[in-house]
């Protein structure tokens, strides 16, 4: 996400705060190329992160022949390609359009919906919410008014188990297994509305909710739900309402930690087969990885699933071969395993990618990876921090003297921040103690 933060943006929001759209939707997308220091960017809406074996073959050959070979996932479970060439568009919307990656030109940035990873796939017998996102991006594709939503607005679909409604999105179907129903959150409230029985129009109720922020940020000019001024915010739910028939107000709290798919066989769910789960190191996957997920899905239920902590599920895996699919995933370089000092490490692109970075963050990265903690970590090199987790999670920040700051990130902000100075040997320690307490780093208090 290109939206930029600083220090303070990680604080409570104060009375009447708003962001508003002071210049365009500058958020890239297959059509609208991003200029960055390595290249052109196109970002690829993918609604769910769900990819035929056809369509993920049509992203590998537009960065083979366009860009530079790699595949970059992002943190909405969609893909970006790097080092493209300025005038490439017209060659990419045609690669895309064919692979049916842009079933509408004039809503390709608004196409962000995230949705439950494992959705219909393990045993924790939970409803699948795949056809909510079939429906969801049906429906917005048809809307007009929806081409007014930003690229940054986002939309999020939980099968119940808590896991993308901790992501903090702008418009959260949540199912409801008990009576088949759903409820709707609007950003962060916890006061959700209660949809009727049927899950079936839940779809067109999060298009209305979406229809309507536009509406209430018309004045305001914001982006997302969070930036509208406080007053609006806190009356957007019961607007809403007002719009749709049937529905309940209910208090249900946000959780607090998004927690992604464990890297591994996933426990079969009630077709019998197994689905392989393997995160990405800092979310780059090069051609050879590439191609090998693109086997190994051929190989079982033909789909992908990226997912938006930059890893990738395989669905359809035959029970007998899960071992030695994971051992090739693993021998490639992916995560396969809690044990990998990369689970839960991430980063933004850094320098040389990036103009704006103060540093070389992926290298960094790497070399203070160690054993995984209890929470994510993600290094940024400004205070823009592109792309970063949400709930609980470690935040480094590269600093204008060449240190970096350590801040436990836990309630909606920022808690006991570490500097660390140019060229301290301290750095991985401070991140590791982070990662394992969520409490304290060790350095010198900020």
């Amino acid at each position: 996400m290109l939206a930029a933060m600083s220090a303070s943006a990680l604080s409570p929001r104060s009375q009447g705060a708003a962001s508003a759209r002071s210049s365009g939707d500058a958020c890239p997308g297959s059509l609208r190329l991003h200029r960055a220091d390595d290249g052109a960017l196109a970002r690829v809406r993918i609604p769910g992160g769900v990819l035929t074996v056809a369509q993920a073959e049509a992203l590998h050959e537009a960065a083979r022949r366009l860009g530079d070979g790699d595949v970059h996932l992002t943190s909405r479970g969609n893909a970006q390609l790097r080092g493209l060439a300025p005038d490439c568009g017209t060659e990419l919307a045609q690669v895309l359009g064919d692979a049916g990656l842009l079933p509408s030109e004039r809503h390709e940035r608004v196409r962000n919906i995230v949705a439950s990873p494992l959705s219909g796939l393990d045993d924790r017998e939970l409803p699948d919410i795949r056809p909510w996102l079939t429906e969801l991006d049906r429906l917005l594709c048809r809307s007009d008014r929806a081409t007014g939503l930003s690229g940054r607005f986002l939309f999020a679909l939980d099968d119940g188990r808590g896991d993308v409604d901790a992501l903090g999105a702008d418009v959260t179907l949540i199912a409801s297994p008990a009576d088949g129903g759903a409820v709707l959150r609007i950003g962060g409230h916890d006061t959700v509305l209660r949809l009727p029985a049927t899950g079936a129009t839940a779809p067109a109720a999060a298009l209305v909710a979406a229809e309507t922020f536009l509406e209430a940020a018309r004045d305001s000019g914001a982006w997302r739900v969070k930036d509208l001024p406080d007053d609006v915010r806190a009356a957007l739910p019961a607007r809403i309402a007002q719009e749709l028939s049937g529905t309940s107000p209910a208090e249900l709290p946000r959780p607090s930690l998004a927690v992604a798919p464990p890297p591994g066989p996933v426990p079969a769910g009630p077709h019998g087969a197994v689905a392989l789960s393997a995160g990405v190191p800092l979310g780059r996957l090069a051609p050879a990885q590439w191609q090998l997920l693109v086997g190994t899905a051929r190989q079982c239920g033909g789909e992908l699933r990226f997912t938006p902590w930059r890893g990738v599920v395989v669905p359809g895996a035959p029970a007998d071969r899960v071992p030695e699919l994971l051992a090739a995933l693993g021998a490639a370089g992916l995560i396969t395993g809690d044990a990998s000092p990369w689970t839960g490490v991430g980063a933004c692109i850094g320098r040389p990618g990036c103009a704006k970075s103060l540093a070389d963050v992926r290298a960094e990265a790497g070399a203070a990876v160690g054993p995984p903690g209890r929470l994510p970590v993600y290094w940024s090199g400004c205070e823009r921090r592109c792309g970063h987790p949400h709930g609980e999670w470690v935040d480094v920040v590269a600093t204008a003297d060449g240190g970096h700051r350590v801040t436990v990130v836990r309630d909606g902000g920022p808690h006991d921040p570490v500097t660390v100075p140019p060229g301290s040997s301290s750095l991985a320690a401070a991140v590791a103690t982070a990662r394992g307490s969520g409490r304290r780093a060790t350095g010198d208090r900020a």
